[in-house]
């Protein structure tokens, strides 16, 4: 059985790999780019910087940074609303996932219109956008080659799966030192956002020998240097491993889909506002032990390639030490339970059953090795008012 797969035309990875921004653009045939980020992007004086290198090439370059951490169907339309006011041929994204999933949505409706409602999943959307070159700031959401886009309802608090090769970007630009700012709180979000795009993309019932192959690559790359990176920012050799790994894992998840973590993660973040990487920390050790007894061999695969098991460990030691693994990372990385974030449990409690029903509905749950019920999902979000992960 043959596969599909989408990746970016064009893909600049490294270190100075920025300073390829002008000839992509222009490959593209750009002349009239609008970078599309967020606040703290124009704060660390990262948009003056592209947009300096993109006028010494003849290029002006408009700015739109409106964009919100967890892009809503409203902010998209503002967006969308500076792109048409101009009639821009390029459209730049620069950030993390937010300001990337944006500039997804915008590129689809400023070619082809609507609203953003009109291309949630089951639709999968294979219509061009206008053409985007995505360039990540975090190590974390893969977003810059994948062909999925997440955005809030907010009319009823809903994360919308929005899918399709039309909202790949055309071009990535991976480069390791526009990561050298992020604080730790987001270097440890992202890295487990990654992380887990690949161990859900390895044990996906969509996976194949070409997803299992970055999946892979992408655990063996993170797990190591994860703690490394939230530790030292400056560490360069750990940024660069973080980063590889979470382009890696994005193409593998883009590939086979993610699993039963992204699913419940999404509505954790649509209602509680938990940042999306975090609430994917506080779900996958549980989701991950409800869900070994249907793929152990593939789990212990995991255990090995992020280096927490090894090849004389039986298959129930590796997934008992990923187990563990995956607490001490939580432990380390201060990942707070749901309570600790804030949330409050009576809230919770009136939404869980609607939380498990749109997690279903997103179908993420569908791929997972041991596919749940709206019961058995109910149970695993009650774990999140458990014991503390984040004390020493």
């Amino acid at each position: 059985m043959s596969i599909g797969v989408a990746l970016p035309r064009i893909m600049e990875i490294g270190a100075g790999a920025i300073n390829h921004l002008p000839s992509i653009v222009q490959s593209l045939g750009g002349s009239r780019p609008l970078i599309i980020t967020d606040k703290i992007m124009v704060q660390l004086g990262y948009i003056q910087q592209i947009q300096t290198l993109l006028s010494e090439e003849g290029l002006e370059a408009d700015v739109f940074d409106g964009t919100e951490p967890e892009p809503t169907a409203a902010s998209i339309e503002a967006g969308l609303a500076c792109m048409l006011d101009k009639k821009y041929d390029v459209i730049i994204a620069l950030g993390g996932g937010s300001p990337i999933d944006s500039a997804k949505a915008i590129a689809i409706l400023g070619k082809h219109g609507g609203n953003i409602r009109d291309y949630k999943f089951p639709r999968q959307v294979n219509e061009i956008g206008i053409p985007l070159i995505a360039i990540p700031t975090t190590a974390g959401t893969g977003s810059e080659v994948t062909r999925f886009t997440i955005i809030t309802d907010e009319k009823n608090d809903e994360k919308m799966l929005c899918a399709g090769i039309g909202f790949m970007p055309l071009a990535a630009i991976v480069d390791v030192n526009l990561t050298l700012s992020l604080p730790p709180r987001t270097t440890a979000d992202t890295g487990i956002d990654a992380l887990t795009h690949a161990i859900e993309a390895y044990v996906s019932q969509k996976a194949s020998p070409f997803s299992d192959s970055q999946a892979l690559s992408a655990m063996r790359l993170i797990g190591p240097h994860l703690k490394r990176a939230y530790t030292n920012g400056n560490d360069i050799e750990a940024r660069e491993a973080m980063m590889l790994g979470s382009t890696l894992a994005g193409v593998a998840f883009s590939t086979a889909s993610v699993a039963l973590v992204h699913g419940m993660s999404r509505p954790i973040g649509a209602f509680f506002h938990v940042p999306h990487g975090l609430s994917n920390a506080m779900l996958l050790p549980s989701v991950t032990a409800f869900s070994i007894p249907s793929a152990p061999e593939r789990y212990a695969d995991c255990a090995r390639a992020i280096g927490v098991a090894t090849t004389e460990d039986s298959r129930e030691q590796a997934n008992q030490k990923l187990l563990d693994a995956l607490e001490t990372f939580n432990r380390e990385l201060k990942v707070p339970t749901l309570a600790e974030f804030g949330a409050d449990k009576t809230r919770f409690d009136s939404l869980v059953e609607t939380m498990a029903k749109q997690a279903l509905a997103s179908g993420s749950p569908s791929n997972n090795p041991r596919v749940p019920s709206i019961e058995q999902m109910i149970a695993i979000y009650q774990q999140l008012w458990g014991n503390s992960q984040c004390q020493p």
